[in-house]
């Protein structure tokens, strides 16, 4: 059983594991850095601007920074003495009522309503109400008692603000480590996709249009990238941020912090009823999105006839259908993100915010149990933060089921059978071919080919002719091992294609097909594939031998001349030269021309021929032909008619038995006749 892809995506970040760890320590230093904001801002609040009123105590002189000279005495606060402290009398009370500060000459409670009148205050809790003597202080002797807390007010602002930068540079390392990682993570990805696409059968790439497949290598590792890259960094940063504030609201009060934990089971039901219905959906948009990208390929490239058959209203029906498929499904995508995003965030949001009020509305009911606005102003600030990471998340599911999608579109690819690329050089052989009761079928058990059995010696020319569907091509796909044959066996040099990988027996093999491929690149470039064993001086002597010569040298930058997509400056017959050129720049041993000739001119088909009576010297040609005329001298002769061997010999002994081959000659011969009759 395979693994499920959320567990293969972990699996391959586990290689860049260092890096992310890295980020991610980064990450929890720049959070708790961060986190202690409020509890500095609460410390400020509570202890040094509000903690001037509490109880101060008389001391006999003036002792440290936190003694406060008042009429002739000296005061310090109750929580700041020390045992060095000789204190005078019982101590004394500050309190503030509206904008002014009282002094009790005794200890009063500090909880409670408070009211005022003349030189008298009444304080009132929940057991009873007291009234007390008070004075009160004139503006120049309140500011004594606030002097003390200028510098640790100052020294904790200095320090919230070296934590932010400090924290600043740890989200910078945090977010270039988790990038780089994220980066690195795709590269591999893409790399290794690409690789097994070299190692998948061929018959793959023949029932998947080109667009599907490229939408994998692109589009769905661009989604993958997204979620290393972003989507992983957001939940990641924003869990840690998460159970940071938590954390802090445990600190500053056990109860609000327990009902906050609610907010946990809620995001994990959440995010899996999104995983439910955005998978879903994401599976029909990127498999229609490949489509579209099938469909506009093949459209593209077959722009000239759909515009020569007048189809383009069909199609732009079919590019329509899947258009509006692709809409349909993005629209109920954008359905369930309004339903489940930032808008429903706001409502637990309020909720909770509904919930705290209540929490501390009634708590206040109770005078002794007033909190401090200090505590006020963190719990309402960590509150206010907690739905921040909450939002993040909720945020970056639609690119998470996105990338969930495509992960599982890529892994199908990898999970595809392939064969390990081995390239290690075999000896160049003779190039001595038997075919051993070969029977192969592309599909099940519609075969293409039935018992075949022939020998090809060292340096002949062998031809194989027939009608269309009778298996000749399919005879080159088996021996140039882009299939294998269900029955029989074939054999080089008396060594079977199977023993070596593909890559092998392909080593010392040259192919020309009937529709020549060329890459974007140079002249040159095409002909040496890029390979540094094949010099420059190598691959011209190749174009010349088939004599591209004639019209490479017209050119404006002759042999470098740039070759844009599929070649599309080249006439067909121009293009069938440079492939015809690149096979034999690899001096193969085996020369396999897949009707070579078939779609080109008379004149070019003389210079090839006159090409070929040089280079077959010395190696094996097999042809695959169609003009029957361009084969006579061929050593061997194979008619094939329905998969199926029923002439073989040279062109006399063919013409002699008056068999299929005489008739298909005859029929060409014929034609040739008429046709120059009427030039």
């Amino acid at each position: 059983m395979k693994p499920s892809t959320e567990k293969r995506l972990y699996q391959y970040a586990l290689h860049y594991k260092k890096g992310i760890l890295i980020g991610l320590v980064c990450l929890v230093i720049a959070v708790v850095l961060e986190l202690a904001g409020p509890l500095i801002a609460k410390t400020v609040i509570d202890d040094h601007i509000l903690g001037v009123e509490g109880y101060w105590q008389e001391v006999k002189e003036e002792s440290g920074r936190h003694t406060v000279p008042f009429e002739d005495s000296f005061y310090k606060r109750v929580d700041r003495m020390t045992e060095e402290d000789q204190t005078f009398g019982n101590p004394v009370t500050l309190l503030q009522i509206g904008t002014t500060y009282y002094m009790v000459e005794e200890k009063v409670p500090l909880e409670g309503k408070r009211t005022q009148e003349e030189d008298t205050i009444q304080i009132t809790t929940s057991k009873e109400t007291s009234s007390y003597t008070a004075k009160a202080l004139e503006l120049s002797e309140v500011y004594p008692f606030f002097q003390p807390e200028q510098r640790p007010i100052l020294l904790l602002l200095g320090l919230y603000m070296l934590l932010i930068v400090i924290a600043g540079f740890f989200q910078f390392f945090k977010t270039f480590y988790l990038q780089k990682a994220a980066n690195q993570i795709v590269k591999k990805m893409r790399n290794d996709l690409f690789l097994h696409t070299q190692r998948i059968p061929i018959n793959y790439f023949i029932d998947q249009p080109a667009g599907t497949i490229v939408a994998r290598i692109t589009n769905d590792t661009e989604a993958i990238r997204d979620l290393y890259e972003r989507v992983l960094s957001i939940i990641i940063t924003s869990a840690v941020y998460l159970v940071g504030i938590l954390i802090a609201l445990f600190i500053l009060d056990v109860k609000l912090a327990a009902i906050c934990l609610l907010i946990i089971p809620l995001l994990f039901v959440w995010m899996k009823a999104y995983k439910y219905f955005g998978t879903k959906y994401n599976k029909v948009v990127r498999t229609t999105n490949s489509e579209i990208n099938g469909n506009i390929n093949e459209a593209i490239q077959g722009m000239s006839v759909i515009q020569a058959f007048n189809r383009e209203k069909q199609t732009k029906e079919e590019f329509e259908a899947l258009n509006e498929r692709h809409f349909t499904y993005q629209k109920k995508l954008v359905k369930l993100n309004a339903l489940s995003s930032y808008n429903l965030v706001t409502v637990f949001r309020n909720l909770t915010f509904v919930g705290f009020i209540w929490y501390f509305g009634s708590r206040s009911l109770d005078l002794e149990a007033v909190i401090s606005i200090g505590m006020l102003y963190a719990f309402v600030d960590y509150i206010t933060r907690l739905y921040e990471p909450v939002t993040d998340i909720v945020n970056q599911l639609p690119l998470l089921e996105q990338a969930r999608v495509a992960g599982s579109r890529v892994f199908e690819v990898l999970d595809l059978d392939g064969e390990d690329v081995i390239d290690t050089k075999v000896d160049r052989y003779q190039g001595h071919i038997i075919f051993d009761h070969v029977s192969f079928a592309y599909n099940d058990d519609k075969y293409v080919l039935k018992d075949i059995s022939f020998e090809v010696k060292p340096g002949e020319t062998a031809a194989f002719v027939g009608h269309t569907g009778s298996g000749k091509s399919s005879i080159m796909n088996v021996l140039f091992r882009f299939y294998d044959p269900q029955k029989g066996d074939i054999t080089i040099d008396g060594n079977s294609t199977k023993a070596w990988s593909r890559q092998q027996v392909r080593g010392h093999m040259g192919i020309v097909l009937q529709d020549p491929f060329v890459f974007s690149g140079t002249i040159l470039s095409n002909v040496t594939m890029n390979d540094p064993e094949i010099t420059r001086d190598q691959a011209i002597k190749a174009l010349k031998a088939v004599g591209a010569d004639r019209f490479i040298e017209k050119l404006p930058n002759a042999y470098d001349e740039v070759v844009t997509e599929s070649g599309s400056t080249f006439s067909l017959g121009e293009r069938q030269l440079i492939s015809f050129a690149r096979a034999l720049a690899f001096d193969p041993a085996i020369l396999i021309l897949d009707e070579a000739t078939a779609n080109i001119d008379t004149e070019t088909e003389s210079v090839i021929q006159k090409a070929l009576e040089v280079l077959k010297q010395g190696r094996t040609t097999l042809v695959i032909a169609h003009r029957l005329s361009t084969i006579q001298k061929a050593d061997k002769i194979f008619v094939l008619n329905h998969g199926t061997m029923i002439e073989q010999g040279n062109h006399e002994s063919l013409i002699a038995e008056k068999g299929l081959y005489y008739q298909m000659y005859q029929m060409q011969s014929g034609a040739m006749r008429k046709a120059e009759a009427v030039i």
